[in-house]
């Protein structure tokens, strides 16, 4: 129950500490309306007043928020002594550095623990003008380390790159596998009719213009229950690279020459790559049903290429066939496992497999994959693996049938599921122990082969770069290339290289495996330059023909190859500048001059050879100098405006912009013809 005679005071106040923080006090105090009196009456006087200020619970709060300041000074001074640490103060760590053949400015930061701009920083005292991002080479490398303090520590191959090296098998170990031959020989003396044969298949009827476009790896079985790998190659010239990969991974080559044509350029070349290879070569003469055929002819044009039979002294085996009529065939597989035995091929199919890769593309509903030449060990669905720049795992396997399997072992040549990326036809392919290994391999692989190591900032390097800015009359065509594999990708690219020109540059801007999409569309509008977007054996998706139509960007498609760089060559033509003739059309001499007060001086002339057009380039010689080129603004027959004046007749003549005309002055009229330039 409240006394009357009191009234209630509340006191706020607001006190803040920290940052974040406000505390508010409330105190509460009573004070009595009357003061106190005796027994009398009489008031009795206070000892001591009320304080307006709250006491033991505003006490509290006072130190409360005190500490709360100490502890934020506290904080300030020691942040404080951090930032004002000097460089001194910290130990300097040496580190050893390992030094690749190539290294990055960022990866080099990161192993000497250096900031990238102060890496930088040294790299241009040193002459060199790097951004982050830039690749220098070892011995630049190395002396920006030992500029840090650091040691350093030459490697040159990266560690994981070691580690796939082959082992070194043992005798014990080893079985005998089939022998991997390849086809070679020039286009259409009967390569792929020869493997159709051994197949019973109809792969010929399914290449476009009747050429082989794709390397192939196909096994067969013989007669004798024993088996024989493969691989067929392109024979157009377009293909050479993929011929030498060919080579490559072949233990023996099949030189097909047809009967009735002869040793070719491509024929040659053939020899060349099986040489490089250190191959033995079986030469098989195609075509010997026609009545234009020659064997003995074929055979002395070989000579010259030291290709000799044993029946001359020499070391190859030759046997003439017909691939059309499957005549002699069964011979041709004696031969070529008779050179096998000699070889003595054997794997061991224990180890883990590694091999070559033989194709690569893209195919709908199946993403990814590669057709691979198992070489060593066994393959098994599961196993994880790398292939060049791409890794995986193989969630399926087709045999060259199209028949799944769940084991390939050596020399057998599948088709796998699994792959993130499309690698190049000759790649190498290694099953890993697991996908962080594959994934740091493919990615070493993929930034090696971005690398562009940079140069020095020379006085020649920066002249050169000044001309190469300056020369404005390079033309540019940029080119959008998809192709169905990689093998036809690679063949273009090498076929458009042959197309040098002084005038053209070939820029390009996209090229990939798969169909073409609205990114590559993209590509082609934004690109500065004319552009061609082309695609071998694919076609653009919905969204890209859209886009393509929207932006008109025509879309060329080729399923033959020489077509296809023909297009390229007569588009590069059209970009050169024509050569430029001048054809001289006639001359007059000036006899008199006329002046007109609106015209001016009026030439009075005698056409003394050909005849002076008035739409045509106009001269002026006086004593064999030029004095003026320009065109007319009026030519005059008998007082008429002409379009020409012929040989023998007088006319007037106005030189546009130009007055300083004498007597006998020659006027010449000529006109330039533009002729169109190939490569």
């Amino acid at each position: 129950m409240k006394d009357k005679n009191t009234t209630t005071t509340t006191i706020k106040q607001t006190f803040s500490y920290g940052k974040s923080k406000t505390v508010t006090v409330e105190v509460v105090q009573k004070k009595k309306k009357n003061k106190e009196k005796d027994i009398l009456g009489n008031k009795i006087k206070s000892k001591s007043k009320i304080s307006n200020q709250p006491r033991k619970k505003l006490t509290i709060n006072k130190k409360f928020h005190q500490s709360f300041k100490n502890k934020i000074i506290r904080d300030k001074e020691k942040i404080n002594d951090n930032l004002n640490r000097t460089n001194d103060e910290k130990k300097k760590i040496i580190k050893e550095v390992k030094i690749p053949e190539i290294i990055s400015v960022q990866e080099l930061a990161k192993r000497m623990a250096e900031k990238s701009s102060d890496v930088i920083k040294t790299l241009m005292k040193n002459g060199i003008m790097a951004t982050i991002n830039q690749n220098i080479d070892a011995d630049t490398a190395e002396i920006i380390a030992q500029e840090f303090g650091h040691k350093v520590n030459r490697v040159d191959e990266n560690e994981l790159e070691i580690e796939l090296k082959k082992e070194v098998d043992k005798e014990e170990d080893l079985i005998e596998r089939a022998p991997i031959v390849t086809i070679m020989g020039h286009v259409d003396h009967g390569k792929t009719t020869l493997l159709d044969a051994f197949r019973s298949s109809s792969i010929v009827s399914k290449e476009h213009g009747g050429i082989t476009q794709h390397i192939g790896a196909y096994r067969i079985i013989t007669k004798s229950k024993k088996f024989i790998t493969f691989i067929d190659t392109p024979g157009h010239e377009a293909f050479t690279t993929m011929r030498a990969r060919g080579a490559k991974v072949t233990d023996i080559v099949v030189l097909v020459v047809a009967a009735d044509d002869g040793v070719k350029e491509t024929t040659i070349e053939a020899i060349n790559h099986a040489k490089a290879a250190d191959v033995p070569i079986i030469v098989c003469i195609n075509k010997i049903d026609l009545s234009e055929a020659n064997p003995e002819n074929v055979k002395n044009q070989l000579m010259e290429h030291e290709i000799l039979s044993e029946e001359m002294g020499g070391k190859n085996l030759f046997v003439e066939v017909s691939a059309k009529l499957k005549k002699n065939l069964d011979k041709l597989e004696e031969v070529i496992l008779l050179q096998a035995e000699i070889l003595n091929l054997k794997a061991n199919p224990s180890k883990k497999a590694n091999g070559a890769i033989v194709e690569s593309k893209v195919q709908q509903g199946k993403g990814s994959t590669a057709t691979v030449l198992i070489q060593e060990g066994s393959l098994k669905v599961g196993d994880i693996f790398v292939a060049g720049p791409a890794y995986g795992k193989i969630r399926a396997m087709n045999d060259d049938m199209g028949k799944k399997i769940i084991e390939a072992k050596p020399s057998v040549p599948v088709e796998i599921i699994g792959i993130t990326g499309t690698p190049d036809a000759g790649d190498d392919f290694k099953v890993v122990e697991n996908e962080t290994k594959a994934k740091e391999i493919a990615s070493y692989r993929l930034n090696k082969s971005k690398i562009r190591v940079i140069e020095p900032l020379t006085k020649e390097n920066l002249e050169k770069q000044l001309s190469d800015k300056s020369n404005e009359k390079i033309k540019e065509l940029g080119l959008v290339l998809k192709s169905d594999v990689h093998g036809s990708l690679e063949a273009i690219i090498n076929g458009i290289e042959k197309f040098k020109n002084d005038e053209i540059k070939i820029k390009i801007i996209h090229k990939g495996v798969g169909e073409i999409n609205q990114s590559d569309v993209a590509l082609a509008v934004a690109s500065e330059s004319s552009v061609l977007t082309i695609g071998f054996n694919v076609k653009p998706n919905n969204l890209a023909r859209d886009l393509a139509k929207r932006d008109k960007i025509e879309i060329k498609f080729f399923t033959v190859i020489y077509e296809l760089l023909d297009y390229i060559k007569d588009s590069m033509s059209g970009l050169l500048v024509p050569d430029k003739k001048e054809v001289l059309n006639g001359k007059a001499k000036i006899k008199e001059i006329f002046k007109m007060s609106k015209i001016g001086k009026i030439a009075g002339c005698e056409v003394i050879e050909g005849k002076i057009d008035k739409k045509a380039n106009i001269r002026l010689l006086r004593d064999n100098k030029l004095v003026y080129e320009g065109k007319l603004n009026s030519l005059q027959k008998f007082k008429e405006e002409a379009a020409e004046v012929k040989e023998g007749n007088e006319c007037g003549m106005v030189l546009e912009n130009f007055q300083d005309i004498k007597q006998n002055d020659i006027l010449e009229s000529y006109t330039i013809e533009e002729h169109k330039r190939s490569l």
